[in-house]
């Protein structure tokens, strides 16, 4: 999973990103919020951790601006050394997912990384099938069916229509796509292939306003597939 890290401290934000790597996420750290705001503007994550004190803007303010200004839902932890109740409860008032306290514990961290990008997901293990009507994607098979049809996909395509469908409603960048679909590792695909794997897919889905779902590029961010108002 991508994960940005906005934390002021060089060091914890390395040793965190250094935990959260180990753990397989790909993680970007930034040490303010005006450059943590740029970033997530034109690109897409997972999941943000958001320090509490910064020298800007405080993490709470951030987590406001993601929420009501920018319509932002991507999960969010809040870590601070504020271990007050009150503090803990404005935290999640303001939308955060979940909060730890300071030092942040290695295992903790990673626990609850996990435990919330399996909360806000909906991926249970037991997890069969996907609905998304018209559409249903099977995830025992990778099929995908419309209106009684499959529709024959690679299984890099079907991997791709899943991450489109699970990130519904969300812009999606193409370094995102690269490193969810293609692997991080992977430096020779490029963005032209993401851009030549979308384009088929649209057409194979037939994902237009007939279908009840639009797949729309995003001029020089990515892609967002939403529901046809």
């Amino acid at each position: 999973m991508r994960i940005s890290i906005l934390e002021d401290d060089a060091d914890q934000a390395e040793l965190t990103k250094l935990w959260l790597m180990d753990a397989d996420h790909t993680v970007d750290c930034y040490g303010d919020a005006a450059g943590f705001l740029r970033a997530v503007r034109r690109d897409s994550f997972d999941l943000y951790v958001l320090d509490w004190m910064l020298p800007d803007l405080s993490g709470i303010e951030v987590l406001e601006k993601l929420r009501n200004s920018m319509g932002d839902y991507t999960p969010v932890v809040i870590v601070t050394a504020k271990d007050e109740e009150q503090s803990i409860v404005r935290g999640l008032e303001a939308g955060a997912d979940d909060y730890l306290v300071k030092p942040v514990r290695h295992a903790e961290l990673v626990a609850r990384v996990a435990a919330v990008l399996r909360r806000v997901s909906g991926n249970k293990p037991e997890e069969e099938a996907l609905d998304v009507k018209p559409y249903t994607l099977n995830l025992a098979n990778n099929t995908i069916g419309l209106g009684g049809d499959k529709i024959s996909l690679t299984n890099r395509e079907f991997e791709l229509a899943l991450f489109f469908f699970r990130n519904a409603g969300k812009m999606v960048s193409r370094n995102h796509m690269l490193e969810s679909i293609w692997g991080i590792e992977n430096k020779s695909v490029s963005t032209r292939t993401v851009d030549t794997h979308v384009s088929r897919l649209r057409k194979k889905l037939k994902l237009n306003e007939d279908n009840g779902w639009v797949l729309s590029s995003i001029y020089q961010h990515g892609y967002r597939l939403e529901r046809a108002s």
